[in-house]
This record gives C-alpha cells, sequence and structure tokens, in this order.
C-alpha cells in the first residue's frame, strides 16, 4: 500500500519537474517553474523517506532520526552557502554542486555492488553509474577551480591529450570486461581511479573560454550520474529526473556551441582561445583608443532617440545591474528608446545576463536575444557596452585568422556611436583582443562600471 501511494508520489513529482524545466525556458515563467521543481522534490523527499523508514531493518524512529540528521546536516550547509555566495559565484557553486551529483553516483555505485547480490545487467549499471559519476566528480571540481580562478582557466596543453582521453577510455572498456568476469571489487576500484584521472584531465584541457558550454555540459553529465544511480537504486523518479537533466543540459550544450560556432567535439577536444597551450594575447597594433566621461557619455545619451546596452561578466563582477536599471527608467521616461542585446555565452553561466536583469528589476520585454536584436544595431544612436568582450569582437567576423573566427557576435560595431565600460585594456576571458576599442565610433570609460553608470545618472536626472 505505501509503496503504490508513493509511486504515485513519484508520478505527481516527475511532472512537476516536467512543468519546472518548461516554466524555467521563459523569464516571465521563470518563477513559476522554479516553485514546480521546489513541490516536486518536496513530495519526492516525502515519498523517498516513507520509503526508506517502511523497507529499513532498524526501527522506523532510528531511520527518520537518521535521515533528519542528514537533511539537516545537507540543508543547514547548503542555505549557509547559498546566503553568502554573490551572483558573480553562481557558475563556480553550480559547478562545485554538480561535483555532490558525481560523488553521490559513485558511493551509491559502490554500495550497490559491496551490499547485493547483483546480476550481469546490474554490473553494468554499477559499473556504468561509477564511471559517469567520476567523471563528473572531478570534472566538476576543475570547472569550480577554474572559475574562481584558485587555478589558470588556459586549457592544459598534455602532449597527446586526446590519445590519454581515448586510452582511458579504453582501459575502462577492458576494466569493465574483467569486472562482469570475474565480480571482484578490484577492476571496480582501478576504473573509477581512471575516470576520476580522466574527468581531471577533460576539463583541464578545456580553455576558459569554453566555461559557459562546460557548466552546461557537467550539467548534464550529473543528470546522467544521477539515472545511473536511479538503476541501481531501481528508482523510477531518480531515473526519470536525470534524464530530464541529462538531456535538457545536452540540449544547452549544443545551443550554446552553435551561439560560439563551435562543435560539442571541438570542445571537447580543444581550448577555445588558446593556441599551444597559451592564452592568445593578441599582440598585433590597433591603434590608439579614445576615451571618454561620465558626463560626456551623459551628454551623448541625452541627444539619442535609441540606445541597446550590451551586458557582459564585468557587469557582474561590478554589480552595476542596479544603477543601469536606474538609467534605463531614467532614459525611458525620457521618451529613449531603451534595450537590451544579451549574446547567448554572456558572462560565465548560462542565462547569468538575464538573471541578473531579472535580480535588478529590468522589464523582461526590453531584454532581447543576440539573433532578435542583431540587425537593429545599424538604426542604433548609441550602445553602452558594460563588461562584454570576447562576445562584441569584430574579429570573429572580420579575422579568419582569430581564435574566435566565425563566432556569432552582438555587431555593436554598426551603430553610430560606442561606448565601451572597462576597468583596463586587457583582453577578455578567452584571452582575445578586441579591434572594437580602437574603432572611429567607439569611445573607452575606464574605471568601475557600477560608479561610473551612477555618475552617468546624476546629471541625466537633473536634466
Amino acid at each position: 500500500m505505501l509503496t503504490s501511494l508513493a509511486q504515485a508520489v513519484y508520478l505527481v513529482a516527475a511532472i512537476l519537474f516536467v512543468l519546472s524545466l518548461a516554466g524555467l525556458s521563459k523569464q516571465e515563467t521563470a518563477r513559476r517553474g522554479n516553485l514546480y521543481g521546489i513541490a516536486g522534490m518536496v513530495l519526492a523527499l516525502l515519498a523517498t523517506v516513507a520509503l526508506a523508514a517502511d523497507v529499513s531493518e532498524r526501527s522506523v524512529v532510528v531511520t527518520l532520526l537518521l535521515i533528519a540528521m542528514a537533511l539537516a546536516l545537507g540543508a543547514g550547509i547548503g542555505i549557509w552557502r547559498a546566503r553568502r555566495v554573490e551572483m558573480t559565484q553562481m557558475p563556480e557553486m553550480i559547478a562545485i554542486l554538480h561535483s555532490f551529483v558525481g560523488l553521490a553516483a559513485v558511493l551509491v555505485g559502490f554500495n550497490s555492488f559491496l551490499t547485493e547480490t547483483p546480476d550481469a545487467l546490474h554490473l553494468v549499471e554499477v559499473f556504468l553509474g561509477v564511471l559517469i559519476g567520476a567523471v563528473t566528480f572531478t570534472g566538476s571540481v576543475v570547472a569550480f577551480l577554474k572559475l574562481s580562478a584558485r587555478i589558470r582557466s588556459a586549457p592544459l596543453m598534455l602532449p597527446g591529450r586526446n590519445w590519454l582521453n581515448l586510452g582511458a577510455l579504453v582501459a575502462s572498456a577492458g576494466l569493465m570486461a574483467w569486472f562482469l568476469a570475474d565480480r571482484t571489487l578490484l577492476p571496480l576500484v582501478l576504473m573509477a581511479v581512471v575516470a576520476l584521472a580522466l574527468g581531471w584531465h577533460l576539463v583541464a584541457s578545456i580553455g576558459g573560454g569554453d566555461m559557459p558550454v562546460v557548466v552546461s555540459m557537467l550539467n548534464s553529465y550529473s543528470g546522467w550520474a544521477a539515472a545511473a544511480a536511479g538503476f541501481m537504486l531501481s528508482n523510477d523518479l531518480l531515473i526519470i529526473v536525470g534524464a530530464l537533466v541529462g538531456s535538457s543540459g545536452a540540449i544547452l550544450s549544443f545551443i550554446m556551441c552553435k551561439a560560439m560556432n563551435r562543435s560539442f567535439v571541438s570542445v571537447i577536444l580543444g581550448g577555445f582561445g588558446a593556441e599551444g597551450g597559451t592564452v592568445a594575447s593578441g599582440d598585433q597594433d590597433y591603434g590608439e583608443h579614445r576615451e571618454t566621461s561620465a558626463v560626456e557619455v551623459a551628454d551623448l545619451l541625452r541627444d539619442a532617440s535609441r540606445v541597446v546596452i550590451a551586458p557582459g561578466y564585468g557587469m557582474a563582477v561590478a554589480k552595476a545591474q542596479y544603477p543601469v536599471a536606474d538609467l534605463v527608467a531614467k532614459l525611458r521616461g525620457q521618451g529613449v528608446d531603451v534595450r537590451f542585446a544579451v549574446h547567448p555565452v554572456a558572462g560565465r553561466l548560462p542565462g547569468h545576463m538575464n538573471v541578473l536583469l531579472a535580480e535588478a528589476k529590468v522589464p523582461y520585454d526590453i531584454v532581447f536575444e543576440m539573433d532578435e536584436i542583431n540587425d537593429d544595431f545599424a538604426d542604433t544612436d548609441v550602445v553602452l557596452v558594460i563588461g562584454a568582450n570576447d562576445t562584441v569582437n569584430p574579429s570573429a567576423l572580420d579575422d579568419p585568422s582569430s581564435p574566435i573566427a566565425g563566432m556569432p557576435v552582438l555587431e555593436v560595431w554598426k551603430a553610430k556611436q560606442v561606448v565601451v565600460f572597462k576597468r583596463s585594456m586587457a583582453t577578455g576571458y578567452a584571452g582575445v583582443q578586441n579591434p572594437l576599442f580602437f574603432r572611429e565610433n567607439t569611445a573607452m570609460l575606464f574605471g568601475d562600471a557600477k560608479e561610473q553608470v551612477e555618475h552617468i545618472v546624476a546629471p541625466l536626472a537633473v536634466g
């Protein structure tokens, strides 16, 4: 009776998870999608706790107490970290959370092998679950270290690195045959070590410019690891949720690769913006850049009728989204047509800029994706590039020898005037110099983006 009821609750939770993903596809419905996901997870946890208490060999009270202790510990750490994390740290937080899913799959696999007498099919499930989980675990840890600047973002270029990856896969296949034939712990342990090394090397070999794709790729890996754990635990909901996360992460990775004019295989096999293991510095002489001031930008905006703002990671670092929202409100109040142009891989995380703008209460209807707004730059008076670099680089279209050649970018240089907010003339995360900074219709506004936007808002408010 309890098992049937739990399965029915699992079905409701699965439907809620599907509705959650559907809601997260649009900004207008994202909050509702989150609520669906929370409701589904609460139901899933309650049903799982009830099942665990029902089948446990211990007393119900002891089982519930142990589960409550684990939930309290996990919830306490999660709430503590979530309250402390900045929006700019969200990509690395997500990466480290993916590592926990991978580690869980590894532990579930070893536990399943040691505590059960599995048949051949279940042995395959255990082996693949540990393999995927181990790769996800170390890969996510490396992604976390890169995103948090604890290690260099440049790709690790070991000699024959692709052959090393292939060798690890071949070795895993051989260990799987040994594991199925012998049914002993040793090949499983050896495979786990190989998979841990493969996950570390796989992500360490990917350059910083590809990190947004790596995060979504690891999201997919964590989903398949969860699905594998579901097979090992015979938990239908875990299989469904893992498949949803795995497939959605794979689709997102494909979309982002398309936005960067990259194939998924090229991301896995090479470092974006790199040559010979060194981030490209861009030594070519593009001439002199022109500087401007906040007062001059305010005057420029006062005379404009159409303005587009292209945000990037620098806006997140400076926490400039709030004064930017004030600037937009002031301009729109004066009859200026203001819109945002968001590149698919702006920031360090898919949708990073959209979340920042929503957090600052920027209206959804003025936020446009690259494909929706690229044709409108020619009719734009002023473009404000706030913290973006690689996503507005014209060399992607003009220079076939550029490391980012062919990558679709925001064609901001077609506007009458472009103002770029930057702290310095340093290259972006991909390590590629940007010729936009040296164009005649471009002016550089150096300094902290938040402070500079506030200095622009002040004279506009007086005017």
